[in-house]
């Protein structure tokens, strides 16, 4: 029988069939025997998701061999790349060309495809998610048809498409906008949670991109400030904190530990009041938590099913070592975010129905509708998806 787990070890799944995709025409042909054989199917990334996207009993298909930069439009600043590509590959790949993400998040061994279809991102106020770059995609159909999509000829499927979830095929390839190539100036520093508390206004204000780990267990916070700068990159690329170099060799930071995470979406005015909420229910109802609790911003964007969608955004995100039961904290703060007019991220655990959903999502209903239109066989849904499943 088949293994698979995601990066924490916390979900995995034993499906009847794993399938390594190395070519879009057996993408194509999967889908197609699996919804004539009445079999669902999931896609795998990099197993980077601490939601329950990818387990399923039947059939999980890695797009890992779906790699690589297709082609480049250099005056148009746009390329077409494959969904199996590491970000860590797909930056030194663009830079080739002169060109780069417009911003990327502090992992980067997700895939193109994993990170859009769940609306990653990474901090700045002046930049949107992963998903808001996409601008064409091409997905095999549960019937064994390529659709290529983009917002002026098929605008139906490419607004699904961009943030997909994994349900409406296989995303073998994307087209992203991008930007000029890059050099970010990082710079840190670490002081008194209430200190940074006060100061976030005026770090959002003065930073092209700004974010800041705060530690329950000393009450200090890692203040990370990214710039971007005319300097040349400064080799061998320093440690966290200190690093001067071109955008994808900054964004990355290591993060070995493994655990689990809840992160969610609020307005960008009430971020700091419920940054005070998490903080003070930390600290008197969890006071054993040791990892930190995470603050960034994010650019509005009108995406289906963004957190984002319609709104300058505050992410606040909590984390659990995974010997830990998260339930109780990930429960609580899961409550403050709701007040606080929260939206899940779809790549971490939230607690919320299908009902739940529809209510913080005004695209909600329109986005099922062309999903199940596009997949009216649910070849593409498991346990999860249909336990959210629009009504």
């Amino acid at each position: 029988m088949a293994h698979w787990s995601n990066w924490s070890g916390r979900h995995r799944a034993e499906p009847d069939r794993l399938h390594f995709i190395r070519s879009e025409e057996d993408a194509a042909a999967l889908a197609l025997g699996a919804q004539k054989q009445g079999r669902t199917i999931r896609v795998a990334g990099a197993g980077h998701s601490h939601a329950p996207l990818v387990p399923n009993s039947e059939v999980i298909a890695d797009i890992s061999a779906l790699s690589g930069v297709m082609s480049v439009d250099q005056d148009h600043q746009r390329a077409w790349v494959r969904a199996g590509t590491p970000i860590y590959a797909l930056g030194p790949a663009l830079h080739q060309y002169g060109l780069a993400l417009s911003n990327q998040g502090d992992i980067d061994r997700q895939t193109i495809g994993g990170a859009c279809g769940t609306g990653t991102h990474g901090t700045g106020r002046g930049v949107a998610n992963l998903s808001a770059a996409v601008v064409g995609a091409r997905v095999a159909s549960a019937m064994g048809e390529i659709i290529e999509c983009d917002p002026a000829q098929t605008s139906d499927v490419w607004n699904v498409a961009c943030l997909n979830l994994g349900s409406i095929g296989i995303v073998t390839a994307l087209e992203l906008q991008l930007r000029e190539a890059y050099r970010l100036a990082e710079s840190a520093f670490v002081a008194d949670g209430d200190e940074v508390e006060a100061r976030i206004p005026e770090l959002v204000a003065e930073n092209d991109r700004f974010e800041f780990y705060w530690s329950p267990q000393t009450d200090r916070a890692f203040v990370k400030r990214m710039n971007e700068t005319n300097e040349p990159a400064q080799y061998p690329v320093a440690a966290e904190g200190k690093r001067v170099a071109w955008s994808f060799e900054v964004y990355p930071s290591h993060r070995a530990q493994l655990h689990t995470e809840m992160e969610y979406s609020v307005p960008m005015e009430r971020g700091p009041d419920c940054f005070r909420a998490i903080k003070e229910l930390v600290t008197l109802d969890f006071p054993d938590v040791e990892m930190p609790v995470e603050y960034r911003t994010v650019a509005s964007d009108d995406v289906w099913l963004s957190t984002a969608n319609g709104r300058e955004t505050v992410t606040i995100s909590v984390h659990r070592d995974i010997h830990h039961d998260e339930g109780p904290l990930f429960r609580a703060c899961e409550e403050i975010f709701l007040e606080y007019e929260g939206r899940p991220h779809w790549g971490k655990v939230n607690y919320l129905d299908g009902e739940q959903l529809a209510a913080i999502h005004a695209d909600w209903d329109q986005w099922w509708l062309e999903r199940d239109r596009l997949d009216p066989s649910g070849t593409f849904l498991n346990d999860y998806m249909r336990s959210i499943r629009s009504s």
